[in-house]
């Protein structure tokens, strides 16, 4: 009997069909009620004990490499004839596929300009409490952002609240590590504004900071004029006017050189030949100590922009509103950028 299970795997073995009907009639043959292994398994009982051992597995090898041949050619006749219908000489439509978002693309361009001067990133939570968010940052009590109406608080007593400003992660930051620092904070951050083509409650940051001894207002400009120039092309301008921020003194605001007209004056640049990009100044020493740092031996400077700013001045687009809302005709235009 061990000749016949020899012979039938070798009938296995050199079986290929030329249709699906032949798959099935080989099927029958071996696995029907009537067919080939239900046989075997008769005449199994019947075997010597000494042989039963080595004509079981033969059988149940014999069934296995039955059953592989069937399903190799049953699935390859299925695939065969799913393509019949198909006029292959049709051209091919391809899915459209997504591409980053235009808010992801300015970001990583900005994290990549940083990352080359020896910025390193850094995050922190979204949810933070009044000392990292306020207090820290040289914020009195006073302070309208403290006011509900312009910062999402959680709770209060103690004040857990939605952050207003990717600073607080420059806070956590220097506690956690000693000068030399140079690190960049991208982010989301949330306020209680009104929705509107220029303003909305939740938009991006990036923070930077740098903080070592011997730090002076000429290195935050030499840094931001390569920012920019490497963001808006090597023509770019930059000015610096006088501001006030609780955290920085002296704080400047810096304003780009407007690529629309060339600095010659536009609607877009109110005929100053200027946008206003980003904030920044030295770190005020009461923030170096308030983190631990000994605001005597080190100085360091801090600079802050919006990210849908920076996309709006790069690619020219009036709504704000337009990055938030999935508009694939909106989208689609920066399919190529990404």
């Amino acid at each position: 009997m061990i000749e016949k299970v020899k012979l039938l795997l070798n009938e296995v073995e050199i079986f290929h069909p030329n249709s699906k009907e032949e798959v099935e009639i080989f099927r029958l043959k071996y696995l029907g009620k009537k067919g080939e292994m239900n046989e075997l398994f008769k005449i199994l009982k019947d075997i010597p004990s000494q042989n039963k051992k080595e004509f079981g597995q033969k059988i149940n090898l014999l069934k296995k490499n039955i059953q592989l041949k069937i399903d190799l050619y049953k699935d390859s006749f299925i695939a065969l004839k799913s393509t019949e219908n198909i006029d292959t000489s049709r051209p091919i439509f391809l899915d459209s596929i997504g591409s980053k978002h235009p808010i992801s693309m300015i970001k990583d361009q900005i994290i990549d300009i940083f990352n080359r001067i020896g910025f390193t990133i850094s995050e922190g939570p979204e949810i933070e409490d009044d000392w990292h968010n306020f207090s820290a940052l040289n914020l009195p009590i006073e302070h309208p952002a403290r006011d509900m109406q312009d910062t999402f608080f959680i709770q209060t007593n103690p004040d857990i609240l939605l952050r207003t400003h990717t600073s607080s992660v420059q806070v956590r930051h220097m506690e956690n590590n000693s000068p030399p620092i140079r690190t960049l904070s991208p982010g989301r951050v949330y306020r209680n504004e009104a929705i509107s083509a220029r303003a909305h409650c939740i938009f991006h940051q990036v923070e930077g900071l740098f903080i070592d001894e011997n730090v002076s207002f000429a290195d935050l400009k030499q840094c931001l004029l390569y920012f920019a120039k490497e963001m808006f092309g090597e023509k770019t301008k930059i000015r610096l006017r006088p501001s006030y921020f609780p955290f920085t003194e002296p704080s400047a605001e810096v304003d780009v050189s407007c690529n629309i007209c060339n600095s010659n004056g536009c609607n877009v640049c109110k005929n100053t030949g200027y946008l206003e990009i980003l904030g920044c100044g030295m770190v005020d020493p009461n923030v170096l100590e308030n983190c631990g740092i000994n605001s005597k031996k080190y100085a360091g400077y801090a600079f802050g922009m919006g990210i849908e700013r920076i996309a709006m001045l790069k690619y020219g687009v009036k709504d704000l509103r337009l990055f938030y809302e999935n508009d694939q005709r909106f989208l689609q235009q920066f399919n190529q950028l990404s």
